[in-house]
């Protein structure tokens, strides 16, 4: 089968594209076609070596953590899926590969595709749509009545999140160019600011939940516009001390993440204000749940650009522009 992959960590290399063996399937896996795959910073990020620490790789490997496809093998163990099911899934970290033609996948990361979606907008949903679920619902657990400061909504993560926010009944605000207004005020957007004309600390007080997806500058101004006992999640970093724990790190990197991150952490508690860092997690169940608000109309997936399969590393480069607004898909059948 042909794959992307990487030799070496580099931020400007491209990804090479190669011959490899199709996955040979564990009892607790399906053997997947894929039709699509979901890009992600997170793709970027792994590429250039910004996450070794955190997530360390044995090189070389096929990127991409997002997937939509067709299963032509099932496990022996495996009870929820049959041949032929329509899957969507955001893979486990430790088994990513779906810039290829084929993937081997656990069971507990599937969920059915979306009945209502095209294969490529489904691609686009996993990874930002449980990173919206485990930030609002699993961890904030936003109420109706609550406000929310999504920043960066035109964003992947930012138009899945501004949309399961108004699902739950929150007033959210978000920040954008102008030209995103429109679309961000369909998707649900109550309070939209301008980041290159306006300063959201000057606009918005007492809020319950920040989503914070942009550097510690950013951050630390979130901080200050939370209510005492809100809280503040962020996609982008520091990662925690806690974080370090929760995936089992050793003691150096527990005391490397304690110091880079006490900055944030110290003021937070200063302001009365909860701190947490997420790196969301493959969760077929919570996705089977974001396949529901599909299937209802009340999520919809926003797709920017479909790439050719051919053109992966063109589409990981308009990723890293910055300029997309929502997701990047590359079609591979």
């Amino acid at each position: 089968m042909k794959a992307f992959s990487i030799k070496k960590y580099d931020k400007k290399g491209a990804l090479e594209l190669t011959d490899i063996p199709t996955p040979i399937i564990k009892d607790n896996e399906v053997l997947v076609e894929i039709y699509a795959a979901g890009l992600n910073l997170l793709d970027s990020k792994i590429k250039s070596g910004e996450f070794k620490l955190i997530l360390p790789y044995n090189l070389p490997i096929i990127l991409g953590h997002d997937v939509a496809g067709v299963i032509t093998q099932v496990g022996a163990k495996v009870t929820q899926f049959k041949l032929g099911d329509e899957i969507y899934a955001r893979v486990s970290d430790f088994h990513i590969g779906t810039f290829a033609e084929y993937i081997a996948i656990g069971e507990a990361d599937l969920a059915l595709k979306p009945a209502n979606i095209s294969m490529e907008e489904a691609a686009a949903i996993p990874l930002v749509a449980l990173t919206a679920w485990q930030a609002l619902v699993e961890n904030a657990k936003l109420k109706k009545g609550q406000k929310v400061f999504i920043q960066a909504g035109s964003g992947g993560v930012g138009t899945i999140a501004i949309q399961l926010a108004k699902h739950l009944g929150a007033t959210v605000a978000t920040t954008a160019s102008e030209k995103s207004f429109a679309m961000l005020k369909e998707l649900g957007a109550d309070i939209l600011i301008d980041y290159k004309n306006e300063d959201f600390e000057t606009i918005l007080k007492d809020y319950d939940v920040v989503l914070n997806s942009q550097d510690n500058k950013t951050l630390e101004k979130s901080l200050r516009i939370i209510k005492p006992g809100g809280k503040a999640i962020s996609i982008s970093g520091p990662p925690t001390r806690e974080f370090a724990k929760a995936i089992g790190a050793n003691w150096l990197i527990k005391t490397i993440l304690s110091l880079v991150s006490f900055g944030i952490v110290k003021k937070a508690k200063k302001l009365n204000v909860g701190y947490f860092f997420l790196f969301m997690r493959a969760d077929g169940a919570q996705l089977k749940e974001i396949t529901s608000l599909i299937e209802a109309g009340t999520i919809i997936p926003i797709v920017d650009k479909v790439f050719p399969f051919n053109q992966t590393n063109q589409a990981l480069e308009y990723v890293e522009s910055g300029r997309a607004k929502g997701k990047v898909v590359v079609k591979v059948k």
